[in-house]
């Protein structure tokens, strides 16, 4: 009676032996070493794909390798601002094989563990920081980091890109007021970009001569969009329009407008911002401000790229990307 044999994962040493060179070269064209010549990187990688080897990530770790994986820390997953900035970041990565991991600030908050802590434990080769809340980070000096967004406080000796969040708050309240607009809140919340646009659309309606009716604390969510813009129709009948802070507190705006029996835009047009995959939605068609956060991960993740390739830590930079409006079916002029 013949035994079934499991065949065993190929390692790095039948792929020094397909490709007739020593493992410790197959060891550094896994680890991307610019040592080595094309032909025989080209003959190690064809003897890797035809054997299936795959690299043992673990022991490139304890190995104290590079592991071409990219860290990227965002605020929260119930807030999807971040789905577009994501695309960017793969884009800029794929040329160059890297590998992407997501954290973000709540998954481990019941362990008080730190996602960027985490991130570094794991050796990736750099981190995209796209939240809140590190204003005491300790950056190893082998990691380099990019900040991605505008932040309320940022770790010194940082690069920064962000969008222009001050020329986004303006944008949103230059459409009202062109529409005619005259009762206009803005609804907000605590973080960095809001707090720019905040203040952005406060001294664009005082320019206008119209007083600003800012309402909202606490998370930029859903729920703060609703109570908020629940709150001014109450104190402010008049209202004709809300310019939220993100895409997901306009929502709850609509929620608020519809629940006290007026209609969206007849009544009182919504705008919102981040240009997040529910805003262009048929069932939302959410007029919003594009901050291009797209444009903002490709530029984070290339600079990083920039950053782990350079023998030297460059001066920080900060980086602007010009926001656009885009106009759909819940602004519209003013009832008569």
């Amino acid at each position: 009676m013949s035994r079934s044999r499991v065949s065993r994962p190929p390692t790095i040493i039948d792929v020094a032996t397909r490709a007739g060179v020593s493992k410790s070269l197959v060891s550094m064209v896994m680890r991307d070493d610019p040592g080595v010549s094309d032909v025989r990187r080209s003959a190690v990688l064809a003897a890797a794909a035809e054997l299936g080897y795959r690299p043992n990530r673990a022991a490139a770790i304890l190995a104290g390798t590079r592991t071409r994986t990219i860290g990227v820390v965002v605020d929260d997953f119930r807030n999807p601002w971040y789905v577009p900035m994501l695309d960017g970041v793969r884009e800029a990565l794929a040329p160059h094989g890297l590998r992407l991991t997501l954290a973000d600030t709540l998954a481990n908050a019941h362990l008080g563990s730190s996602p960027f802590d985490d991130l570094v434990s794991l050796r990736v080769d750099g981190v995209v920081l796209a939240a809140e809340g590190f204003t005491d980070l300790v950056v190893p000096a082998d990691t380099p980091v990019v900040v991605a967004g505008e932040r309320a406080e940022v770790p010194g000796g940082l690069d920064v890109v962000a969008s222009d969040e001050a020329a986004g708050g303006r944008l949103a309240a230059t459409h009202l007021v062109d529409l005619g607009h005259r009762r206009i809140a803005h609804v907000t919340g605590s973080g960095g970009p809001a707090a720019v646009r905040r203040a952005a659309t406060v001294t664009r309606l005082a320019e206008s001569g119209i007083p600003a009716l800012v309402y909202g604390a606490g998370p930029t969510s859903e729920q703060t969009g609703y109570e908020g813009t629940r709150r001014a129709l109450e104190d402010h009948p008049d209202l004709t329009a809300v310019f939220a802070a993100n895409d997901v507190m306009a929502m709850g705006a609509i929620a608020a407008v519809r629940e006290a029996g007026l209609r969206v835009p007849e009544d009182v047009s919504v705008i919102g911002n981040d240009e997040t995959p529910l805003a262009s939605s048929p069932l939302l068609r959410l007029t919003t401000v594009d901050p291009h956060n797209d444009e903002v991960g490709r530029l984070a993740a290339a600079r990083l790229v920039e950053l782990i390739g350079a023998p030297h830590r460059p001066a920080p930079t900060r980086t602007l990307v010009p926001p656009s409006l885009v106009v759909r079916s819940t602004t519209a002029p003013p009832r008569a």
